[in-house]
């Protein structure tokens, strides 16, 4: 009839109308725009070094005690324990800083870009820097700002979790109890005390967030999270500032026999 061709005609005028509209909003056709990644590779440093940088100090000192008070950790040899602790104590020191909710203020530093360095050393008659590929070099590697963009968003994942002291400290066993480390000798019990503490965790999750079944996967997220983190850009960035050039193997081997 005449009024529904008049309806499919109106319906389709309105359509294209709709249509022309959304085109003209639309951006043009082509490849979607790419994110510069001159930001992530900022770099950035702590606002306040000397309070986070005593903070961080006062965290690891806590989580080694923390380790040393483990008595499955201290039934190891110290060999052993040294070799965990050298692999695993920039995430527990994260983990303690998530725990003692330590947070972090940054702002940019004025490390000029590569393309600046290259311009100062013409106009001075020097050779220009050649970037090395891959790393930019062999020294200190300051944070860049996706580094702490990284920490930050850890931290910001355990505050959302709201995890607890338990949860906390299965976690921490959990890390701490890594048995695919070269050169460990007591791969197998330390595999069982890694399964002990995910049980552990499991159980006390199952029995205290009864309502919630995807928390045990979301806390082992945060374990994920850890392991994107590299432990030197820690060491940069929470102790380079005070102590200077730190050699955290032989700060770790004196703190770990010292009576914390």
């Amino acid at each position: 009839c005449r009024c529904c061709s008049e309806g499919r005609r109106h319906s389709s005028i309105l359509y294209s109308i709709l249509r022309s509209q959304e085109e003209r909003a639309a951006p043009a056709a082509g490849p979607a725009p790419r994110g510069c990644p001159c930001g992530s590779r900022r770099r950035v440093a702590l606002r306040s070094p000397q309070v986070a940088c005593k903070a961080a100090s006062a965290v690891l000192v806590k989580t080694l005690r923390f380790v040393q008070n483990v008595p499955c950790f201290q039934e190891l040899p110290l060999e052993e324990q040294l070799l965990l602790v050298r692999s695993c104590w920039a995430p527990l020191l994260l983990l303690g800083l998530a725990q003692e909710r330590v947070h972090l203020e940054t702002v940019e530093s004025a490390e000029p870009s590569m393309l600046q360095r290259i311009l100062t050393a013409r106009q001075h008659g020097e050779r220009p820097p050649a970037p090395a590929p891959g790393r930019p070099h062999h020294g200190p590697h300051p944070p860049s700002a996706g580094d702490i963009q990284a920490i930050k968003g850890f931290l910001a994942k355990c505050w959302s979790l709201d995890i607890s002291t338990k949860e906390y400290a299965y976690l921490k066993g959990t890390v701490l109890f890594n048995p695919d480390l070269p050169g460990l000798q007591c791969t197998q019990y330390i595999e069982g005390l890694q399964r002990e503490a995910q049980q552990a965790l499991n159980e006390h999750i199952r029995l205290i967030h009864r309502g919630d079944e995807a928390r045990f996967a979301k806390l082992n997220v945060v374990l994920s999270l850890l392991r994107s983190i590299n432990a030197n850009v820690v060491a940069e960035l929470f102790f380079r500032p005070i102590i200077g050039a730190v050699n955290m193997d032989d700060m770790l081997l004196e703190m770990l026999c010292a009576k914390l």
